[in-house]
């Protein structure tokens, strides 16, 4: 993916509901509210997604983008 699309898919994704996978197999599910030219991403209402258990909430955070490994944008609306 280029980066322009990228940058086009996270512009589409701001204030919905993505899921980051970061490094050492940690994920973040929050409302995404701005990112700059690093990756780095603002959310709100975070919360950490254990592969067990419940959810672990963050609050407002700052994601640094060298640690994220994959962002999975909102589902596309159903017609």
């Amino acid at each position: 993916m280029s980066v322009d699309m990228a940058v086009k898919v996270l512009d589409e994704s701001i204030n919905q509901i993505v899921l980051i996978k970061l490094k050492g197999s940690k994920t973040i599910r929050g409302n995404l509210l701005g990112f700059d030219q690093h990756m780095n991403l603002l959310l709100d209402s975070s919360e950490e997604v254990p592969a067990e258990g419940e959810p672990i909430s963050l609050g407002s955070i700052v994601v640094r983008g060298d640690n994220v490994v994959m962002i999975s944008p909102p589902p596309p609306p159903q017609n």
